[in-house]
């Protein structure tokens, strides 16, 4: 019966999610039946979701309602998977009753009983019936790069995060399933590797850390021109692994290390194993062994008992470190977390002005970095064109798709998943714009 029906997808939050929303979709497209990009034109719509945040929760709630309305066209069942019914289905299923089937992170291979057993008997319920997928997956990504999660669940307890109560503990998948897995992706220009916490990759299945081993397996395939780490845990960062960013030509000279503050009181209440003489130190290692390197890093604002000081001392932090790219955000407090009892508890108002003042400061630093490449070659991986700006678009080295920033530039002509040496004739905070040579040639 399935056969018959078209698909649809929508999946929320991070890349780590995207990754769980590809297996999904590969079922389907398994099963034979048609997918389409119109959701409207679906018989049966996926909504992937993810439940970090509070944000993240009412976001995937208003999707689900959102997707309701069209019920009175073609809309036949609405699948609510991923994190939310993960850790909320207790109260999900009797009040989202928009939803008519619900599936948890690692349900996936369930996805076609379920839906059919709803047709049968209305709504259904199949949280934790399930196994992590060790299927193919339908890349919703360009086709010239791609996420490979190497790992589910985080043993890091964050004072602030709810991902092990999500996602449980930390589980390393099999290097032999993931190089084959990057294998079947086909010819990717650029292969990033995501987990909650890459850096620990082996640790609980190998009984030692093999990170570094399975960033060099992966860089013998034939089919992976390069490799962009996400998500290296600070503490984690050891000597080899700085050593194999350094040596290996297919490692792209980036790194992304979420470190949360910079304030020592504010980290031991994070439970962060790190502190701010420590992280510069590491910058200062990095930079010494891979000039070139970019470093991404996240940072919250407003965690509870931070003071006007601290904020302060962070942003002296960011000018001191130097780093590439930045995200900032203000703290969410978590029920079922262990900073949502601390007393101190920071105004809305208040976390929000320390994030844009955070942002300011970065925008300077940046802005810096990237007024030295006016006038300059840089090479540019394309994305594809802008159509809005009427030019093609790209990344270098320093930029992870979607998070950081892009290069604009003109050319003649430029294919997606191709490199090109891109003159920089103008820069702002955050992108950069030029034009190929032979564009420069051709106009004038």
């Amino acid at each position: 019966m399935l056969e018959n029906k078209t698909f649809g997808l929508i999946s929320l939050g991070c890349d780590k999610n995207r990754v769980d929303a590809e297996r999904l979709l590969a079922i389907v497209r398994e099963r034979g039946c048609p997918v389409t990009d119109d959701i409207s034109q679906a018989n049966i719509l996926i909504v992937n979701t993810c439940a970090f945040l509070d944000s993240a929760r009412k976001e995937a709630i208003e999707t689900v309602l959102d997707c309701d309305g069209y019920r009175g066209g073609k809309l036949e069942k609405i699948v609510v998977s991923g994190c939310l019914p993960e850790k909320y289905i207790g109260e999900l299923f009797p009040s989202l009753t928009e939803g008519d089937v619900f599936l948890g992170c690692n349900d996936a291979d369930k996805l076609m009983e379920a839906i059919e057993l709803s047709y049968a008997q209305g709504r259904v319920d199949m949280v934790h019936r399930g196994h992590e997928s060790e299927g193919g997956r339908t890349l919703t990504t360009p086709l010239h790069y791609a996420y490979l999660k190497i790992a589910d669940g985080c043993n890091n307890h964050c004072t602030y995060c709810l991902i092990p109560k999500i996602r449980g503990r930390y589980r390393s998948y099999p290097i032999e399933k993931l190089v084959a897995e990057a294998e079947s992706l086909g010819d990717l220009s650029e292969l990033i590797l995501v987990a909650q916490d890459t850096t620990r990759y082996g640790e609980d299945l190998y009984e030692k850390n093999t990170f570094v081993e399975l960033i060099r397996r992966l860089s013998a395939l034939d089919n992976i021109g390069s490799i962009r780490l996400l998500y290296c845990y600070p503490d984690v960062i050891g000597d080899e692994l700085i050593e194999e960013i350094a040596s290996n030509p297919k490692v792209v000279k980036y790194i992304d290390i979420p470190l949360q503050h910079s304030e020592d009181r504010v980290l031991k209440l994070m439970n962060r194993k790190g502190s701010r003489e420590g992280y510069l130190a590491l910058l200062r290692k990095l930079r010494e062994r891979v000039p070139q390197i970019a470093v991404r890093s996240t940072f919250i604002a407003g965690f509870p008992t931070e003071t006007e000081e601290e904020v302060v001392a962070l942003g002296d932090f960011l000018r001191e470190a130097k780093l590439t790219n930045c995200g900032f955000f203000a703290y969410s407090r978590e029920p079922d977390t262990p900073a949502y009892r601390l007393k101190g508890q920071i105004p809305a108002r208040i976390k929000q002005k320390r994030v844009r003042s955070l942002y300011r400061i970065q925008e300077e630093i940046s802005a810096e970095f990237l007024r030295q490449f006016v006038g300059k070659e840089v090479e540019v991986l394309c994305d594809g064109i802008d159509y809005e700006r009427k030019c093609f678009v790209g990344r270098a080295w320093w930029s992870a798709p979607d998070i950081d920033g892009k290069v604009y530039f003109h050319a003649s002509q430029a294919e997606q998943g191709e490199r090109y040496f891109v003159k920089i004739t103008r820069a702002d905070s955050y992108d950069l714009f030029g034009e190929t040579e032979e564009y420069n040639e051709s106009s004038q």
